[in-house]
């Protein structure tokens, strides 16, 4: 009785000892399975995450590219469009007769020029001369114009140098240009003065002078006559 008891219990301790035994085995299974299972997972969520970080990089470098292409494109239409227009203007231009860097301007023609006098109230003793382009295209009066007062005249009316202007005066068809004309000393000092009834007008570029008519007829002129260099403007010209 007291035998079999004892191999009873001892039995017992033997099946609780491989239950426990067991149980850590599993245990010792699951968390050795954990952990390498964790590293996989671990592995793939990385390698997951970086993956569409990687694409998306990607994609926006290529847009950025795609861009940077695009606006060179539009760059380079631009400024095609820029050149053909600058083209097309010079071409209008030449059409226009506008002139051309080929054809310069040309001296004014004294027979396409209309050429007047006409006394005025100040300065005294002054009158002023108008040439009027009636060319259909530019012209240039350069210098100054040569006058011949009256028919005994042994020469031109000297120039005033004072009056000079920086560049040659340029007329479009229609303009006009402007000289100022001393025809004698205001204090009565000049020689050699006396009425003349006629004026002959020359300008640069053309051989023969234009006869031009004096207002009431005749003017006094004296040796302190001048003339002034072409001006854009009377009121230039009768600065001097």
């Amino acid at each position: 009785m007291n035998v079999t008891a004892y191999r009873r219990g001892r039995t017992v301790r033997t099946i609780a000892a491989s239950i426990v035994a067991a149980a850590a085995l599993s245990v010792t299974a699951a968390c050795g399975g954990g952990g390498d299972g964790g590293s996989d997972n671990a592995g793939k969520a990385n390698s997951s995450a970086t993956a569409p970080s990687s694409s998306t990089d990607e994609q926006g470098a290529g847009k950025a590219e795609a861009g940077k292409e695009n606006q060179a494109g539009k760059g380079n239409q631009g400024g095609k469009e820029g050149a053909a227009g600058v083209k097309d203007a010079k071409s209008q231009v030449q059409k226009s007769g506008g002139g051309s860097e080929s054809e310069p301007v040309g001296d004014c023609d004294i027979n396409k020029t209309a050429i007047t006098v006409q006394n005025v109230k100040s300065p005294v003793n002054h009158m002023l001369l108008k040439a009027t382009n009636k060319a259909g295209v530019d012209c240039k009066l350069v210098g100054y114009p040569g006058l011949k007062f009256g028919a005994d005249a042994q020469a031109a009316t000297p120039v005033n140098e004072d009056s000079k202007p920086q560049a040659v005066v340029m007329l479009a068809p229609g303009e006009s240009a402007y000289a100022g004309i001393t025809t004698s000393a205001a204090d009565g000092s000049g020689d050699e003065g006396g009425k003349v009834d006629s004026l002959e007008v020359f300008i640069d570029g053309s051989e023969d002078p234009k006869p031009v008519e004096l207002p009431g007829g005749s003017v006094y002129v004296d040796s302190a006559a001048q003339v002034t260099y072409w001006q854009t403007d009377a009121q230039t010209a009768l600065t001097w």
